[in-house]
């Protein structure tokens, strides 16, 4: 069967392709991909190119299709899974498939599965170790954003508290602590926004910065709680002393049980660390590019304070799970972070310029042909400015049909 994919060959050389897909064994999957909702780790990797750890060598005669947040459908099912798994059923990937033996994972590393592409081979190893789950919900850019909440799933979960009058631990966040979450209103910020307000264990505050006002009141135009007290601050052109006294005061001095760093800039993960209450985690959630990032923490709030630190690179198998049911629940509406829309034809030129772009998530169609659509300048009298216009301007299982029924099929 023939695919077409958008294939890595090498630094910010991304190329859309027509290839023929090799017969999947009694092992594989072959599946369709829907959608694809694009990471800034797409912009890393291809900025990167083959001196990413998870490219593999000589990417000019191995290229790779990129894309790691999708979903489909099942074409076909190997015959020694055909208990598993069927015919017609949707289906999202976690990609980090967290093997010893090898960095290599979907959307980075493998000339066959990627989300960018319009059929793909699920290896052996990605069903073997649990990453291939079906999915329940009601729209395939659900299923892609899977994987990003994933992410944040996995964070929450290693952020770790003393348990009283012992040195063992309590994973998690800190019930009714207060939480903060330093360059919060990008689209990882906004997902993990959710998360802390609608899960199960919930902080008392949570205290967002930026320094784009206009993000911010969108941020908290979209995440209202009842449950939780939310505030949103603005730090640009402050100094890093005034940060400190400006979210130090929004807790009245008492600290933060739980922070989580959305931005890799030095000075601000020094300050994370100067604002730690007793017992409190620092989370390195953002990861940085340059390999020898660093920042100064307190060693004396480390010994005397039990201040610590943890980091997490991507969610697994279990946490992708997890994200697939609370989305298919309804309990999250994800489609708040969606702030454009494309074709494939549009993925290598948005893929390069996401930061340039700025907005939410990118959600790509990968059998679909049209330009990137910024969602908020849709105009209103257009068929799919009126569907936006129902749903609050926001992404919906409605404006995807449109686009899956309107837009024409992608072709070479």
């Amino acid at each position: 069967m023939k695919s077409i994919g958008l294939r890595l060959y090498g630094k910010e050389d991304l190329r859309i392709e027509e290839f023929e897909l090799p017969a999947i064994t009694d092992d594989e999957i072959l599946a369709t991909v829907v959608s694809d909702t694009m990471c800034m780790s797409s912009w890393k990797l291809a900025k990167e190119g083959e001196n990413h750890k998870k490219t593999p060598n000589n990417l000019a005669k191995n290229p790779v299709l990129i894309g790691h947040e999708f979903s489909g459908k099942i074409l076909k099912v190997g015959k020694n899974l055909q208990q598993k798994f069927s015919t017609g059923e949707d289906y999202v990937v976690q990609p980090n498939l967290a093997r010893d033996d090898t960095p290599f994972v979907p959307g980075y590393s493998y000339p066959y599965i990627g989300g960018d592409a319009t059929v793909v081979v699920i290896p052996k190893e990605v069903i073997d170790l649990n990453c291939l789950i079906t999915f329940h919900g009601q729209a395939y850019y659900e299923g892609s954003l899977c994987e990003p909440l994933s992410c944040v799933i996995a964070a929450f979960d290693a952020q770790f508290h003393l348990i009283p009058h012992t040195y063992n631990h309590k994973m998690g966040i800190k019930e009714h602590g207060n939480m903060l979450m330093l360059g919060g209103t990008g689209p990882m910020g906004l997902l993990a926004i959710d998360y802390a307000i609608h899960s199960d264990i919930k902080p008392k505050t949570l205290v967002v910065t930026d320094i784009n006002q206009e993000k911010l009141d969108r941020a908290k135009h979209l995440y209202p709680s009842d449950e939780v007290e939310m505030i949103f601050l603005n730090v640009n052109n402050l100094s890093i002393s005034d940060q400190q006294k400006l979210l130090s005061a929004a807790v009245n001095e008492a600290g933060y049980d739980d922070v989580f760093s959305m931005i890799s800039v030095s000075p601000i993960v020094t300050l994370a660390g100067k604002l730690l209450a007793p017992d409190g985690c620092l989370n390195q959630f953002a990861g940085p590019m340059n390999k020898d990032f660093n920042a100064t923490l307190n060693f004396y709030d480390v010994h005397y304070n039990f201040t610590h630190v943890t980091g997490t690179s991507g969610g697994n198998a279990e946490n992708e799970a997890k994200a697939a049911q609370i989305i298919a629940s309804g309990k999250l509406d994800v489609a708040k972070v969606i702030t454009h829309v494309l074709g494939l034809d549009s993925a290598a030129e948005t893929t390069l310029a996401q930061p340039d772009i700025g907005g939410g998530k990118k959600l790509t169609y990968p059998g679909k042909k049209f330009g990137r659509i910024e969602l908020a300048k849709v105009d209103s009298n257009s068929e799919l400015g009126k569907i936006l216009a129902k749903h609050g301007g926001i992404w919906s299982p409605e404006a995807e049909q449109w686009i899956l029924s309107n837009m024409p099929d992608i072709s070479i």
